[in-house]
Order: structure tokens, then sequence, then C-alpha cells
């Protein structure tokens, strides 16, 4: 493990030897990625977590906008354990907890009603990656996912790139090959608060929120795809023109009762399949702050945090209901089991490749 980019004086006031640990043998870490802006990102290797991202306000006043724990033991044990994490094998739900590939039915841990979500409960999010930061804004992180772990086939080698530029932007790099026929659906499950997390966390219902997309993917009670691929328009679920969540998320619409708020994945607008492009804007009113998504997946899971209990974690931060609201850039839930929605079979000796970048900016 490589980590000697680490300042003692981060802007999170994180402590690095509260998030080192032995687990089954490997090193956890915390990792500090500056810009010359003077902001910054914090990640651990365990589960590939993101501990901060410390970016102005319209003021230039700066503060975390994505909710966490400060230390090691805050995440393996945090009440959310999928909160600001990498995700996999397969990011979001498989029906029943099994698929077919080729004939062969898969079964998976049942770990979300009678579904598996994001990878199983021993997912890529509780898992200690190898970590290497090779520049004062880089981290690479890489991890071997056996054959039959979780129930997926083939061993799955998976690197993971998170680089903060100049510009602000977290760019999330993933690259992976298998030696068997398997499914891959990776994402990043960061929990954004633009307003900056506090004790308790603002809702994000006044954030105004822009997502490229003319279809979603309606799901049934137990959140699994119907298999349709609806019009957003003239619905709640519209948010091609920009629309604050809390407008419309309580309506007494059948998806928003389905989701408990928006839980869904929304088909993002592409001419060309694989090509980066703009996902999803949030703006927070208050403080100005902005994230802009763009990513190469085909959609993206917007989700408005509407299971947090108001649990604690970083610095003494609380974290109440829908006061995160999350970007997870992926292919269909239930895909597997879905023939028609874009595939999520990678080949044996291909190479699985996406690009998301999460970009924060103000607005006067």
């Amino acid at each position: 493990m490589n980590n000697t980019f680490y300042k003692e004086n981060n802007l999170s006031g994180l402590k690095r030897a509260d998030f080192q640990k032995t687990i089954g043998g490997k090193e956890t870490d915390l990792f500090i990625l500056s810009n010359e802006n003077g902001a910054e990102v914090a990640v651990t290797n365990y589960g590939g977590a993101i501990i901060s991202i410390m970016v102005p306000d319209r003021n230039g006043k700066l503060a975390n906008v994505v909710q966490s724990h400060d230390t090691i033991d805050g995440v393996i044990n945090s009440p959310e354990p999928f909160l600001s994490t990498l995700i996999g094998r397969y990011g979001n739900r498989i029906a029943k907890g099994k698929f077919k590939l080729d004939g062969v039915e898969y079964p998976l841990t049942v770990n979300n009603g009678p579904n598996s979500l994001h990878g199983g409960p021993t997912g890529y999010h509780a898992r200690v990656w190898d970590a290497e930061q090779t520049n004062a804004q880089s981290v690479t992180l890489h991890y071997l996912s056996a054959d039959g772990e979780e129930g997926f086939p083939g061993n799955l080698d998976i690197t993971v790139v998170y680089t903060f530029t100049n510009e602000n932007e977290i760019i999330i790099t993933y690259t992976a090959i298998c030696d068997k026929k398997t499914i891959v659906n990776l994402t990043n499950h960061a929990f954004f608060s633009l307003s900056g997390v506090n004790n308790p966390t603002p809702t994000i219902e006044n954030n105004i929120v822009t997502i490229n997309a003319d279809y979603y993917v309606p799901i049934d009670e137990v959140s699994i795809p119907t298999g349709e691929i609806l019009k957003v328009e003239g619905t709640p679920m519209d948010f091609r023109t920009p629309h604050t969540v809390g407008s419309r998320i309580d309506e007494p619409f059948q998806q928003l009762i389905n989701g408990a708020g928006y839980d869904h994945c929304y088909v993002l607008n592409k001419e060309e399949a694989g090509t980066l492009t703009f996902a999803a804007k949030c703006v927070e009113p208050e403080s100005g702050r902005t994230l802009e998504v763009y990513t190469t997946e085909p959609g993206v899971q917007v989700y408005t945090d509407n299971w947090a209990t108001g649990y604690p974690g970083y610095h003494g931060a609380t974290f109440p209901r829908r006061s995160a609201i999350c970007f997870e850039a992926q292919h269909f839930p239930d895909t597997p089991n879905k023939g028609h929605f874009p595939s999520a079979v990678l080949n044996a000796g291909d190479t699985y490749h996406q690009v998301t970048i999460y970009k924060f900016g103000v607005e006067k």
C-alpha cells in the first residue's frame, strides 16, 4: 500500500489513525486527494467509501457534502451499509436473488426483502481494496472478486481510480476483466448533501434537480422493474426541466408509493451507447452549490434517502430521512432477468469499462 500524500492538517479534520485497521490480513487506511483550488476529497480503501468532499459554497465556505463516518469502525458498522461506497458485483436489485446465464441458474444472497441488493451483504462495499496513491489528486483501488463470491460466477479483477481534478470533478474510472462469463454492474453510492452535513443534515427537498432522461424504469411493490420502459412525461418522474425534489415527492403516484419517494432508474438520453454524456444536475439554492453528473452508463438510479433514521455519522452530523440524494450511474436493475434491457453480461477475457464524473460548482 502506498499512501505518501496524506495530510495531517486536512480540511476535513480526519485522522489517519482512525481509519487504520487490519481486516482479514489486509490494512485499511485514509487517502486525501487535494486539488489546486484548495478543495479536497477523502477516501478509504474499505469499500472504496468516500469519506468527505470539501467544496466551497457561493461565499467560498468549505463544507463536507457527502454523508459518511469519521472512523473505520463507523464505516464498517454504519446503519446504512452502502453509505457512499463502491457497489458490486451487481449494483441495485436482482429479483428473488437469482439469475440464469447460459442456462445455469446462479443463486445469490437475499438481503433486501425477497431480492439481492448491491452485490449482497458482503459485496464490494464491505471489502478491503488494495490501494495505491501515486499523486496528490488520484488514488487507485484494486480488488479480485473470487469465483462464487456472493454467488457470482468468475474471478473478476477490478480496478477503480478516483481522480479529483482542478475543476472540482471527481472522476471515477472502472475497469474489470473476468476469466468466466459473468454479469457486472458497478457503481458508486455517494449520498450527497450539498448544503453540507450537519446535526441534523438539512432535507434535500429544496434541491433543484434536472435529469437528462425521457424515460424511466418503473418498479413493483418490492422495487423490482416491471419490465416496462415508461415516459416521464406527464408524471412526477419528469425532471427534464428543473424541479425541486420535494415539489412532487409525496404525490399519490403509484411509483412514488412503491419507492417511498424517488428510488428509480432513469433511462439516459444517449445518441450512442457507452458515450460519456450529461446525466443530471442538482442545485442547492441556499448554499449555491451545484453537482453535475456525467456517465458512460445507460442509466442513473436516483435515490432520495427515503429510509434514513437520523443516525449519527461524520463529526457529530446526523442523517435524517431525505437528507441526501444519490445519483448511481449504472445498468438497469434486474437486467439479468430482463432480456430486453441493455446487457450487463461480461464475456470471459473482455474488459468492462465505465467512467462517471461528479462535478461540483456554485451558482451565484
